[in-house]
């Protein structure tokens, strides 16, 4: 089974890339971050032509999580399952897929370090522990993929010595990381690669993608049943080339 996630940016304007992904990759299950879409725009019958199975959480044209499955969807969850306050943003959506429990997440940006949105960035990945925790354990097979906007450690940033005070790279957020590795998860990609500068996103200015100025922030966490599953992992630069590229590669695991 292969299981990916991409942070599209923009379905609408990505859906003859998507479209041209599915079929040379052929994902089991593709987690999508920021479809930026309502929930009566996702193109659900779309996706069933193609094979897929289909559940979104949008909001419009901001965020907007969904997933689709050649494999079936089952208990579908649409936001957080920890009992708090209701999150407005859609920005999680889980189901199990032939017995592997998924989410697709899109983690708040952050902004800026001294920002409300950084405290929100730390608070909700906390949520997303207790999320995990109500809905499955860490012995079962559990893959969260997403847009994370947290670089786990310095081989994940092309300028780690950057002296000026940003997200993406704290201690604090690589410690919500961490957090969900001592619940049970793995960082996916590194079990296979070691190196640096293996980035999953590039700006689109200044010839980015060309100079190699990237970060790693689109994840597959996955418990030890998964990872012990995994066969490959890439993250598939090609989908960044060519005509109208969102700014995120994806990133896939082959599983047995």
């Amino acid at each position: 089974m292969r299981i990916a996630t991409w942070n599209v940016n923009s379905l609408n304007a990505r859906m003859e890339r998507v479209d041209e992904w599915l079929d040379y990759a052929s994902p089991d299950v593709l987690l999508l971050q920021e479809t930026k879409m309502g929930q009566d725009q996702f193109p659900y019958d779309h996706y069933l032509e193609q094979g897929y199975e289909s559940v979104h959480a949008g909001e419009g044209q901001w965020n907007g999580v969904a997933i689709l499955s050649k494999v079936g969807i089952e208990d579908c969850q649409v936001g957080f399952a920890d009992g708090a306050e209701h999150d407005p943003e859609a920005r999680i959506i889980s189901a199990v897929c032939s017995g592997v429990q998924v989410c697709s997440v899109y983690v708040p940006n952050g902004r800026e370090v001294d920002h409300d949105h950084y405290q929100y960035k730390l608070s909700w990945m906390s949520r997303l522990k207790s999320h995990l925790t109500a809905i499955c354990h860490p012995d079962d097979p559990v893959l969260v993929g997403g847009d994370y906007n947290i670089c786990p450690d310095d081989r994940d940033v092309w300028d780690p010595d950057n002296p000026h005070p940003r997200t993406h790279v704290t201690q604090k957020e690589r410690e919500t990381l961490a957090a969900l590795e001592e619940w049970g998860l793995v960082d996916l990609f590194r079990q296979f690669y070691k190196a640096e500068g293996l980035f999953s996103w590039w700006d689109y200015r200044d010839g980015a993608f060309h100079k190699k100025m990237g970060l790693r922030i689109d994840l597959l966490m996955a418990s030890q049943a998964v990872v012990d599953r995994a066969t490959f992992c890439l993250i598939d630069r090609t989908a960044r080339k060519g005509k109208k590229p969102s700014d995120h590669a994806p990133v896939f695991v082959d599983i047995d």
